[in-house]
């Protein structure tokens, strides 16, 4: 789909076609420049553009296919540019990531877009805003996608920075789901890094002089004020990783220190229910003594001598009361009572 599809002489738009055939009767016809803003094209679409610029068979592909990591490729006097912009959606607390390709040749800019973000139109319209700027040529235009990228990681970082403050709140708060949470905005983190890290290459090539490639001073400065953002960026993104590495130590610990007072608490209530049993089975054992007795003179057989004896009585009950107390003693002796 074509978003924006415009021809710029000496920074000013002058002529919107309908189609590209059109854009490029219009760039041959006026020699200024051609944006194109593309979004989601077909084969078709991108090959006509291809066919057009001479574009590398192997950037297109990667263009079409999508999927590519943020890079920078030098295909004689076209550029190849692929960046990872980010947006932070609040009520889900999650980095959506999109994917952009942008084609730079000497009298031509092609942007492919594959997400929502960045806001090209808002690229577009703030180098319509500044003619002798957007002069300069399609350089310019990629300083103006690499700022719009870079300043929407802004909000991505803060985003981040907010998660990662309410993990170290939840670590001290037992919350159970907060190792799944570390592990899930640990992953984003990196995959925000994996688009940060390489812009830190594509800006100091960007601002390199080469055979193909000729930035002025101006857009030189430009370049290095993005890099400068990139740079602090990334110090953010590294200081994150680090944040959530601790979190997760402390988060083990943690849970390592509250497995140990659940097993110390179970330890203590397995030792005092222990002592419980012991004081029950010791007076069950001394009660025992007594109806062992009792039990015994009491099957009634005809020939028992202790029956017909005198002292026979005393001598039961003498019986039960000191085996009764010979088991106290030894029980208490044992510390069981």
């Amino acid at each position: 789909m074509i978003i924006d599809n415009a021809v710029y002489v000496d920074g000013h738009r002058t002529a919107d076609p309908d189609s590209l055939d059109e854009t490029y009767f219009l760039l041959r016809q006026r020699e200024g420049m051609a944006w194109i803003g593309l979004y989601r094209p077909d084969a078709p679409e991108l090959r006509s553009v291809a066919g057009e610029f001479e574009l590398n068979h192997l950037a297109v592909e990667d263009a079409l296919a999508g999927h590519q990591r943020a890079k920078l490729e030098h295909y004689g006097e076209t550029l190849f540019l692929v960046l990872r912009p980010a947006r932070y959606l609040d009520d889900l607390e999650q980095v959506e990531f999109g994917e952009i390709h942008v084609f730079a040749g000497e009298d031509f800019v092609v942007t492919v877009r594959h997400a929502e973000s960045p806001d090209l139109a808002r690229v577009r319209r703030r180098m319509e805003a500044e003619p002798e700027f957007l002069a300069l040529g399609p350089d310019a235009v990629l300083y103006a996608i690499l700022d719009q990228v870079v300043d929407e990681y802004e909000p991505v970082a803060a985003g981040l920075e907010n998660d990662i403050d309410e993990i170290e709140d939840d670590l001290f708060a037992a919350d159970p789901g907060v190792s799944r949470r570390i592990y899930e905005l640990s992953r984003q983190v990196i995959t925000f890094q994996r688009a940060t890290a390489p812009l830190t290459g594509i800006l100091q090539s960007l601002m390199t002089e080469s055979p193909d490639h000729h930035p002025g001073p101006e857009l030189q400065d430009h370049f290095r004020d993005v890099l400068d953002h990139v740079l602090r960026l990334s110090d953010r993104v590294t200081a994150f990783r680090a944040l959530l590495q601790n979190a997760l130590a402390v988060n083990a610990a943690l849970v390592a220190q509250r497995q140990n007072d659940e097993m110390r608490l179970l330890t203590e209530s397995s030792f005092a229910q222990n002592e419980q049993v012991k004081r029950i089975s010791s007076w069950a054992a001394i009660l025992f003594a007594p109806t062992l007795i009792g039990t015994i003179y009491g099957m009634n057989f005809r020939t028992m001598p202790e029956l017909d004896w005198v002292f026979g009585y005393p001598m039961a009950l003498g019986l039960m009361v000191g085996m009764g107390l010979v088991l106290f003693w030894t029980f208490k002796h044992n510390k069981w009572i």
